[in-house]
Formats: structure tokens, C-alpha cells, sequence
């Protein structure tokens, strides 16, 4: 591993979070000597981000620990768009109204992990649409159009998988790496920013931003890209049978969790990943974390309720995460329920379907008939055969699908 003389890009690497960086050398040396102003953009594409997003979160709280500014960029202007690189098609274009309520969502979570303020190192969040929603469409072209070249923006994989497969990709998607280097050099004019940051499939736009910016300001500026993120098995991380790992709490149905859920989560992770997310995804110090790490057998366990405590605790806060853990202590080890399990109101009964799929644990009725023929629902530790099942409910009962997947179902 490379050794770096600024606190910035060693706490990074010493954390795991550098895959690329555009001149590595050079970024150290300007974060040994100043504050470095630094950028990632998070679409507003739906009321909350996932999991998935959370290793660029904690990377604008590294900067920030390490004594540099983190800004915040929500793509209000970009999200009428959207982000073709690496899909196989175009994203459902979005209403001002819908990219307005999606950015409310997702601003609740930067708030815990990053001290927003006035201050030198004092995150702040900005809104791309305030720029890109005033461009002039000629203006545009003739003073930023000119510095893209066709031939080069055909050569990133992010498009040539689109066209390699022969899959339409719209003139308005094609724009959208023209739009992100734009945001770039208005950050760099507005805040003084000198540092992007995002995952390695954003390395080419990283690139294009730079390269703007360098040649409109005559600025020198830096791209910085985190690996991507999988589990041990080769998953895509946040990614689970049972569907997303939302961030937030509260909020539309569909793009929630609950902390007790998100600790479940970590709870869960493979043996083989525990160290490593401890790095990404906590605050420990990392000699706390290898004695973790070295633990074996049935003791990684101890590992894993850590990771799971610690990651909640940033999220939800220590109290939410603490009462998850008590409740997984009781729920697991003692037979109990718990508070912080999920549960929902019956009226007094509620049939063995929609019981499963109103506490999250199946996503349609015909998930959760499979379960019940498969033997693995239980109703206060007793099996459920039954798919027509309905269950009365005058005090409060438990509903588990396997040995993870506990609910309360209230009178």
C-alpha cells in the first residue's frame, strides 16, 4: 500500500477507500499544505439513497475528519437526465416536483454524518439545477461544447457497453458527461473545489471534469475514485433477496428501513467481509479493528455485532442502534421479542399472507406462499402450514420467516 504524507489521502488509503486517482502525488502534496475543497454528486433519482451510496458518504466524512471542506452535490439539474453510465437503458425522466421531494429525502442523511456550517472544514450542500437550469443552449455549446470530443467520449465503457449491445442511448443521456464535467468547473469557480471524488464506473466523467476545468479555469484540479464495493460472494453491495437497503427511516413506502432492519444488515454480513467493512463503514480505530478481524469460528460473531452497532449508530444514532442490538440479544439468544422489531397493526387478525408482506419480509403474496410451503414461517415459535392461514391478534405475537426475520403483529 502506498504511503502518503497528508492525513487526507492516508486516512483514505489506510481505510480502503482509493481504487484511482489522477495525479496522486500532486493531491497529497496540496492537502499537506491547505484545505482541499471536495465533491461528490448523488442524483436525486429516488426519496433515499441506498447502502450502495454509502462508501461515497463516508468519504466525505473522511475528508472531513481530515481537517478538508466536503461538499455535497445533489443533481437536481442532472436527474432530469440521469446517469446512463453502465445501464443497459434510459432511466425514467423525472418532474421538478418528484427531483424536489427526492432531494429532501435524501438530504436528511448527509446531516449524520457530515457538521454542515459556516466554518472553514463546515460541509455544505449544494444543488446543480441552480447553474444548469439557467444554461442558454448555443452560449453552452460554443463556450464548453468545444472542449468535448466526440471520438473520446465513444471510447469510455460506459458508453460502448450501451452500444457493444446495441442498446439505444438518447442524444439527451449522451449529454449527461458533457453536464457532470460542467459541474466541475462551476464548483471550482463558485467554492474553489479541487477534488472530485466517486466510485471507479465514474472515472471517466471524473476525467472529463477535470479536463474542463483545467482548460476553461486554468485550474489544476483532481479525480480520486473508490473500488467498488462488493460482498465476499461477488454481490453488488446493498443489494439483498429481500431488495434495496434504503438509508432513510422515514418516508415514502418502498424506499425506508428501519434501524432495526439496517442493523440486521450488517448483522448478517459474510465472515470474510467483516474486516473490511469495519474500515469503510465505522469509526473504530483500525488496531481495534484488526483484533476484531483476527477473530475466528463462532468468536467473528462479536465482529459482526460491533459492525453492525457501529454502522447503525452513525445512521440512526447510538440510542436506535443500541436498542437494535438489545432487541436481536432477545430476540436471538432469549426467546423474546424486543422493541425495536418491526411490526404492524391487525384490527385483531390478519391472514399469514399479508402479514408477511405488510412487516417487509416478502415482496408479494406469491413470495410468501413459498415460504409457508417451504415450512419456514412461524407463529410464536410454532409452524405455519397453512397459506389461508389468518391470524388472531388480541395481544401482541411474533411472526418470524426463518431464523433472521422477526415481526410483531399488534392487536
Amino acid at each position: 500500500m502506498t504511503t502518503y504524507s497528508s492525513s487526507l489521502l492516508q486516512l483514505l488509503a489506510t481505510r480502503g477507500y482509493i481504487h484511482q486517482a489522477t495525479d496522486a502525488a500532486a493531491l497529497d502534496a496540496l492537502a499537506g499544505k491547505e484545505i482541499v475543497t471536495g465533491y461528490i454528486g448523488f442524483d436525486a433519482t429516488a426519496p433515499s439513497l441506498h447502502v450502495g451510496s454509502l462508501v461515497q458518504i463516508m468519504m466525505l466524512r473522511r475528508m472531513q475528519q481530515a481537517g478538508h471542506k466536503p461538499i455535497v452535490l445533489m443533481g437536481g439539474g442532472t436527474s432530469k437526465i440521469g446517469d446512463p453510465s453502465f445501464k443497459d437503458e434510459a432511466r425514467k425522466l423525472l418532474g421538478d416536483e418528484s427531483i424536489k421531494a427526492n432531494i429532501a429525502g435524501i438530504a436528511k442523511v448527509f446531516g449524520r454524518f457530515l457538521t454542515f456550517g459556516d466554518g472553514p472544514t463546515d460541509a455544505v450542500l449544494v444543488d446543480n439545477a441552480d447553474w444548469l437550469d439557467k444554461l442558454e443552449y448555443i452560449p453552452f455549446l460554443r463556450e464548453i461544447g468545444q472542449h468535448f470530443s466526440v471520438n473520446r467520449m465513444l471510447s469510455f465503457d460506459s458508453v460502448k457497453l450501451r452500444l457493444d449491445r446495441e442498446q439505444s442511448l438518447s442524444f439527451l443521456e449522451f449529454n449527461y458527461m458533457i453536464l457532470q464535467g460542467y459541474d466541475f468547473l462551476e464548483l471550482n469557480r463558485r467554492l474553489g473545489c479541487r477534488l472530485q471524488m466517486g466510485g471507479s464506473d465514474q472515472w471517466g466523467n471524473i476525467v472529463n471534469g477535470i479536463e474542463l476545468t483545467r482548460r476553461v479555469a486554468g485550474a489544476e484540479v483532481y479525480g480520486l475514485t473508490t473500488p467498488l464495493i462488493t460482498t465476499a460472494d461477488g454481490g453488488k453491495m446493498g443489494k439483498t433477496a429481500s431488495g434495496a437497503v434504503w438509508l432513510n427511516a422515514e418516508g415514502p413506502e418502498g424506499f425506508t428501513l428501519s434501524a432495526y432492519d439496517y442493523w440486521q444488515f450488517w448483522r448478517n454480513a459474510a465472515d470474510a467481509d467483516v474486516g473490511r467493512f469495519l474500515r469503510l463503514f465505522t469509526d473504530l480505530p483500525l488496531d481495534e479493528i484488526a483484533g476484531l478481524e483476527a477473530l475466528e469460528g463462532a468468536e467473528i460473531n462479536r465482529a459482526k455485532i460491533v459492525l453492525a452497532t457501529e454502522a447503525t449508530a452513525l445512521l440512526h444514532g447510538r440510542e436506535a442502534a443500541d436498542a437494535a442490538a438489545a432487541t436481536a440479544a432477545a430476540t436471538f439468544a432469549g426467546g423474546g421479542s424486543g422493541e425495536a422489531l418491526p411490526s404492524v397493526s391487525t384490527g385483531g387478525e390478519i391472514g399469514v399472507l399479508a402479514a408477511l408482506v405488510a412487516l417487509g419480509f416478502c415482496a408479494s403474496n406469491g413470495e410468501a406462499k413459498r415460504k409457508v410451503a417451504e415450512g419456514a414461517v412461524k407463529l410464536d415459535g410454532e409452524a405455519v402450514n397453512d397459506i389461508a392461514a389468518v391470524i388472531t391478534v388480541t395481544s401482541e405475537r411474533k411472526l418470524s420467516l426463518g431464523k433472521k426475520k422477526h415481526g410483531l403483529l399488534l392487536p
